[in-house]
């Protein structure tokens, strides 16, 4: 079982990590940067009012890629989005990240929390060497 804790701290080593969904039965790539890792599930955030968070609920599927500094150091990401509507994980976000409370709230925006489930994790090495893939 893939340690959510080693994979929060390796895309938090990267700062700036790739999430790709479907859609209109394409692909779409953005570049991120939120992540946490809280009561040992990763999880993310993203606005509700942006079209990543619609594709998510329209097609609950994604793909993480990050690169570490050194240029040859990755990890992948696939699974499946499960919602997590806690209030508790939004403060824990907000907590996380101070920046977007002012940001969200001024604008009038929520914050959806999801985690990955049903998926694994790929670590790579030397641009190309599979390191180890772990499931969760």
């Amino acid at each position: 079982m893939a340690d959510k804790q080693k994979m929060s701290d390796y895309l938090a080593e990267c700062r700036t990590f790739y999430f790709a969904t479907v859609a209109d039965g394409a692909p779409a790539v953005r570049p991120l940067g939120f992540q946490m890792c809280h009561e040992g599930e990763l999880y993310f955030g993203i606005g509700t009012h942006k079209d990543v968070y619609a594709q998510i609920q329209a097609t609950p599927k994604a793909s993480i890629a990050a690169t570490k500094p050194d240029g040859q150091s990755w990890i992948r990401i696939n699974g499946e989005v499960v919602f997590d509507d806690d209030p508790a994980l939004v403060d824990a976000a907000f907590d996380a990240m101070p920046f977007l409370k002012p940001l969200y709230e001024d604008n009038g925006w929520t914050m959806g929390i999801f985690h990955l489930a049903n998926g694994t994790v790929q670590y790579f090495e030397k641009l190309m060497v599979p390191v180890s893939t772990e499931e969760f």
